[in-house]
């Protein structure tokens, strides 16, 4: 497929920042304070409210004159001095954003404890960091670091599940892994400190999403192996079990019991669906879009397209194989104009987009649906998240007439 009228300026995505944001706002005992000048800041507060945690961000409100006049490095430490002053307070990520000064702070000048509180610096600049998804494995990554036992003894049978998740799917894991065997798990990016201390201490880390890529080789580096892949659909699901199980030396024989019994309730939902034809666009930035499309393809479905915002990565090279193998042309780093040539030269049944592809799908009269609200927001997982993913696109397809209805209906308005 040709590139028509792309802007090469920069894959779509929300601001880097805003996934680091989402990572560290929703630690408990967290304030974060933001060195970013003011237009960022409103911004990032914006996002931050709504789509992360619903907690306030602190700034010293930089403008060009703290930054420019020398005076930001001490405008910054007073702030992190007044939050500290809240005992309740026990984290202090100092976010740094792109603008050049901001971006380039010294974390010596900048104090690693103030009252209770543990202060550390993360930086999320955008010409550095791709996307936002990106920006959550540095900002993970940037944790583990500080916080991180990796020095300490490791815990047999202990796994860190790595990757934003829905709860759903984080109990069927649970209840998943205990079966095998599996004694401690603790999901990243957590809700507590001790999360992250914790994890220095695993024998084993799934990674569910393969922008991850710091932080699982910070893991490697301190002797902690990396389990790839995830469990979506029914031979995911099933290799995803038993790599677990080798990872932490588990029993086999019962971990493939386990992972039989697992694929065999996958199998069952989509033989379930069988009956549902189509052909697919996949075309989000939340990085987590290939795995989705594994799935849709196991159930028999057409994906011409798949794209992404995120790099194509060592993580991700299985799905990349086993999609292009199927005949899935797959865009890293795209741009919105590329996946609208691929509407038009598709013709797909159904669009799981961005917001923008999906009103340009619509105004053709083709179903759509947001991707990061209607699939991110699912569960993906085991036989109940085929169930959930596919009974939804089952829906949409079988109303496919409707959206041309209203197409026809307002073409004269």
């Amino acid at each position: 497929m040709e590139k028509k009228g792309c802007s090469t300026l920069h894959p779509q995505s929300m601001c880097p920042a805003f996934g680091g944001l989402r990572v560290l706002t929703r630690i408990d005992g967290v304030q974060v304070c933001l060195a970013a000048d003011q237009g960022c800041l409103y911004g990032l507060t914006f996002v931050s409210h709504f789509y992360a945690a619903r907690k306030s961000i602190i700034s010293p409100e930089l403008m060009n004159v703290q930054i420019s006049g020398g005076s930001m490095i001490d405008d910054i430490r007073r702030t992190i001095d007044e939050i500290a002053l809240d005992p309740s307070v026990r984290f202090i990520p100092v976010v740094s954003t792109c603008v050049a000064e901001t971006a380039g702070i010294a974390e010596e000048l900048l104090p690693r404890r103030a009252g209770n509180a543990e202060v550390l610096l993360v930086r999320l600049p955008a010409f550095q960091i791709r996307t936002h998804p990106e920006a959550k494995d540095v900002a993970v990554a940037t944790m583990l670091k500080r916080f991180g036992a990796f020095e300490s003894d490791k815990k047999p049978k202990s796994l860190v599940i790595l990757g934003e998740i829905f709860p759903v799917d984080a109990m069927s894991i649970g209840a998943v892994l205990q079966k095998i065997g599996v004694e401690s798990v603790i999901a990243l990016p957590g809700t507590a400190l001790e999360d992250y201390i914790e994890s220095g201490r695993a024998s084993a880390c799934a990674v569910l999403h393969p922008f991850y890529e710091r932080t699982a080789s910070l893991f490697e580096e301190n002797r902690v192996k990396i389990v790839k892949g995830n469990p979506i659909g029914a031979n995911g699901t099933g290799q995803w079990i038993r790599r677990v199980g080798e990872a932490l030396d588990l029993d086999m024989e019962v971990v493939a019991a386990v992972a039989d019994e697992e694929a065999a309730k996958a199998r069952e939902v989509l033989a379930r669906f069988s009956g549902i034809k189509g052909k697919v666009i996949v075309a989000g930035y939340e990085g987590n879009e290939l795995p989705v499309v594994r799935l849709l393809l196991e159930a028999g479905l057409e994906v011409p397209y798949a794209s992404t915002s995120i790099a194509r990565m060592a993580l991700g090279e299985e799905d990349h194989r086993v999609l292009s193998m199927l005949g899935t042309e797959i865009r890293y780093r795209k741009y919105l104009e590329e996946d609208m040539q691929a509407v038009i030269e598709y013709e797909p049944d159904l669009v799981i987009g961005t917001t923008s592809l999906d009103s340009f799908a619509k105004e053709r009269g083709i179903p759509a649906i947001y991707y990061t609200n209607n699939i991110s927001a699912r569960p993906l997982f085991f036989a109940a998240g085929a169930a959930t993913v596919l009974g939804m696109i089952s829906g949409l397809l079988a109303r496919k007439s409707v959206f041309q209805e209203m197409k026809e209906y307002f073409g004269g308005v």
